[in-house]
């Protein structure tokens, strides 16, 4: 059974959005990731202007983002991509409490993101209990 398989015969909630929404989303979103994350990045980490602690939740969430899928779809486990996506969600409100003394306007350009991975934390965890 191929992933896409998989995932259609997980229980969802009904208000779970179709699957072709995700890709143009997290298509936008990693755009404002790209250019955000990158300018706190650059910052901490290579002009070192603001504190490297300021980067490091960044760092995380990008670490944490990135391992969804393959937790998610690879191992197709749904607790594992609950915990991660709690993860996710934890190390991007570390990261606006971080950068906010330096760069509050990143706070406010990841609005959508943080909106998105609430919404997606909420949903995972339907998921997960529903097929538990």
């Amino acid at each position: 059974m191929d992933t896409y398989d998989w995932y259609q015969t997980l229980v969802k909630p009904e208000w779970a959005p179709p699957s072709w929404l995700f890709g143009p989303v997290w298509s936008v979103l990693y755009l404002i990731i790209a250019i955000t994350f990158g300018k706190v990045l650059y910052h901490a980490f290579i002009k070192k202007n603001i504190p490297t602690k300021a980067g490091l939740p960044f760092v995380l969430n990008l670490i944490f983002n990135f391992a969804f899928t393959p937790l998610q779809f690879g191992l197709r486990s749904n607790v594992l991509a609950a915990i991660d996506i709690l993860l996710v969600l934890a190390t991007m409100i570390w990261a606006f409490v971080a950068i906010r003394p330096h760069f509050r306007w990143v706070i406010y350009a990841n609005i959508p993101y943080l909106a998105w991975v609430s919404f997606a934390t909420v949903l995972q965890l339907t998921i997960t209990f529903l097929n538990y």
